[in-house]
């Protein structure tokens, strides 16, 4: 085996394909436009879902059921074992000190504590929700847990 043998593993190297740059590439002339119409033109083509004037899919299907996205509640999900690795001391968790050492997302409204994992630090938990074994987990280490809710 030499040097020359060896060859990139996925497509990392790959050329891009140069459209529009002269008939000798393959891809010249209309540079893969079709020759004539809408899609053909700068700035051309049709929103999502057109569907050339016919009535579309979304509007065709019938709208059933109820959804209460807007209003969801989500909770932020986090192990005990996260908490020992972002708090190694131990000491008081709440939401803002879990946004803060980025264990869940900034748009997170409540926190839910689940016991995965072993404590051996004494933690302070203020938080929404706190499923059984993480709250045995949490007391035998020495610590305590509050419902802010």
């Amino acid at each position: 085996m030499n040097l020359k043998d060896v060859k990139c593993a996925g497509s990392a190297l790959k050329k891009h394909r140069r459209i529009g740059r002269g008939p000798g590439s393959g891809w010249g002339c209309t540079a893969g436009r079709g020759n004539n119409g809408q899609g053909a033109r700068s700035g051309g083509g049709v929103r999502l879902g057109f569907e050339g004037g016919q009535m579309p899919l979304a509007r065709r299907l019938p709208k059933r059921g109820f959804t209460n996205a807007l209003f969801r509640v989500t909770h932020a999900i986090v192990n005990v074992e996260d908490l020992v690795k972002a708090f190694p001391q131990g000491g008081e968790v709440t939401l803002a000190a879990v946004k803060q050492v980025n264990l869940v997302k900034k748009k997170a409204s409540s926190l839910k504590i689940l016991g995965k994992g072993d404590v051996h630090v004494p933690f302070k938990i203020i938080a929404d929700k706190v499923s059984e074994t993480a709250r045995a987990k949490i007391e035998a280490a020495g610590g305590t847990v509050e419902l802010s809710s």
